[in-house]
């Protein structure tokens, strides 16, 4: 029991941090800097930090087989790359709440993966805490106010979508005989790969770590040198919450953790309503709640699994 609220709060802890640093990134795309670039930077930082910490402490641990280096690339190459440039293609032709709502159908996928291909049992109440959860999202994202389709839009969305799953998917997998700042290493080394051929890093707009950029709403009468948000990103919003879900994932399952990770959304309501003053309805709070009765009665289901 306490191992299992031990990884819900990894779980809860990494849809914070990936919530929080939504607001922090926004900042810095006001610079001018791209969300291509963003990403590109966040990785390449995050994995060579992560890199030198697990060089130093545990060198030895970061050796692969020939049989797990292909998982590992596809680890890095969908989990990481393929969900934030699907993410970015679908924001750039939809409205942003249609793409979420989309992307965080993860878990279904998830679900029917398990029970029709894999062939596993999947408890009643896990099929209720989905729906639970996704029409919570509906609430908070308010799809209404921006029904906007496009046609690649909606196909880069659930490509989205399939990637996160594939991320939670192959987390749980790979997480089982590897150690989670190792795995992160690896799959953010391949995500940095990808990027460095798409993006090359020698047209790096630089100056963006030395401009000041505005803090916006609660806090625009002050500034920040453009490095120190970007380290933000790269460690509290990139390292600690990637680690902290791998720490869930292995003590639950990659359905039970794909539910929980629908509190982002949620989240990152609640932060662009306290820092940027944007408006927050009495219906997402409201869709807030569902989701949260979603998460526990998942916690419920794979009680009952068990």
């Amino acid at each position: 029991m306490l191992k299992s609220l031990r990884a819900e709060g990894f779980l809860v802890f990494g849809a914070l941090a990936f919530a929080f640093n939504g607001i922090i990134s926004k900042l810095v795309l006001t610079s001018g800097l791209s969300a291509w670039r963003l990403t590109q930077v966040r990785c390449t930082g995050a994995f060579l930090i992560l890199l030198i910490y697990v060089l130093i402490r545990k060198g030895a641990s970061l050796k692969t087989s020939r049989t797990e280096l292909p998982w590992l690339a596809v680890y890095g190459v969908i989990g990481f790359a393929a969900v934030q440039v699907g993410y970015f293609i679908a924001i750039a032709r939809m409205h942003v709440s249609i793409a979420l709502i989309i992307e965080f159908t993860a878990p279904i996928w998830i679900v029917l993966y398990i029970r029709f291909v894999r062939k596993k049992f999947v408890p009643k109440l896990m099929w209720l805490s989905i729906a639970l959860g996704f029409s919570g999202l509906l609430l908070v994202a308010q799809v209404w106010r921006g029904m906007t389709l496009d046609g690649i839009g909606v196909i880069a969305a659930f490509l989205d979508a399939f990637a996160l799953a594939a991320y939670f998917l192959l987390g749980e997998k790979l997480g089982a005989q590897r150690s989670t700042d190792t795995l992160t290493v690896w799959g953010l080394g391949f995500a940095t790969l990808v990027w460095a051929i798409a993006t090359p890093l020698w047209s790096f707009p630089t100056k963006v770590f030395s401009e000041k950029i505005n803090l916006l709403g609660i806090f625009s009468n002050y500034d920040s040198p453009g490095w120190v948000l970007i380290l933000w990103i790269i460690v509290m919003g990139t390292i600690v919450p990637y680690i902290s879900i791998l720490h869930g994932l292995k003590q639950l399952s990659a359905s039970t953790s794909s539910v929980i990770g629908m509190l982002e959304p949620v989240f990152a309501g609640a932060f662009a309503w306290w820092w940027l003053s944007e408006i927050w309805r009495p219906i997402q709070l409201i869709g807030g709640v569902v989701v949260i009765v979603g998460i526990i009665t998942a916690d419920r289901a794979r009680s009952a699994a068990h």
